[in-house]
């Protein structure tokens, strides 16, 4: 699987890359700006780029700015965001296009490096891999289908937002699979997704899980969960 990196901080971008390596990625672009990010996706056509949101020259939302012109010239490339910081207004200029294949982790939560390494895999295969914190800053504000849902079936879909499996998500609410079945047939249903694959259907639930979230205009504010020295 090949992999693009973007991030400022030399010796967070080497363990990312090495992490990664360790695992059987094939890195095949680690660059420390924008720009940089730009012309690796265009060159490299990877499989995912893994981005942080804070990059030169100002330190401020280069990173995303980026992987959004990176997705407008190679539509669809997966992009996983890595950042100490949550920036709403990424939901829906990031999946805009509907088509997936969208991560946001926090750094300073990032504890498992196996579950990262799943994580990038899971978003390279156009599925989603959320972090809880992001999920519940974008629950903030829902619209539209998502009213019809009950506080259940909402916490169904943040969990599977997270990328979690009907397994993942029975232990967190400590029910059957069963039960999440049926909690997720009843999501879909409800938010008129047609019969396809279930992993489709469940990316699906879950761009329409974000994209119902109030975004504040461009530039947005930041959510800071980290030092300011860092991105």
């Amino acid at each position: 699987m090949r992999v693009v990196i973007a991030e400022d901080l030399a010796l967070l971008r080497e363990g990312i890359i090495r992490l990664l390596q360790d695992r059987g990625f094939e890195v095949v672009a680690a660059v420390e700006d924008g720009p940089g990010l730009v012309a690796a996706v265009e060159a490299e056509r990877p499989d995912v780029a893994v981005v942080d949101v804070r990059l030169p020259p100002s330190f401020r939302d280069e990173g995303l700015r980026a992987a959004l012109e990176a997705r407008r010239r190679v539509p669809g490339v997966p992009i996983l965001i890595l950042s100490q910081y949550v920036e709403q207004a990424y939901a829906t200029e990031l999946l805009a296009d509907g088509s997936g294949g969208i991560g946001y982790l926090l750094k300073d939560r990032v504890a498992d490096v196996a579950e990262f390494a799943e994580a990038v895999k899971r978003v390279a295969a156009g599925g989603t891999a959320m972090d809880p914190e992001v999920v519940k800053q974008l629950l903030v504000s829902r619209a539209g289908p998502l009213d019809t849902l009950t506080p259940r079936e909402r916490e169904v879909l943040g969990l599977i937002a997270e990328g979690r499996s009907n397994a993942g998500i029975a232990a967190v609410l400590v029910v059957t699979e069963r039960a999440v079945e049926k909690h997720i047939s009843s999501i879909f249903a409800k938010l008129r997704l047609p019969p396809d694959d279930a992993d489709h259907r469940r990316v699906l639930a879950v761009l329409a899980y974000l994209s119902a979230v109030q975004s504040p205009p461009w530039p947005a504010t930041s959510t800071q969960t980290g030092s300011s020295s860092t991105s």
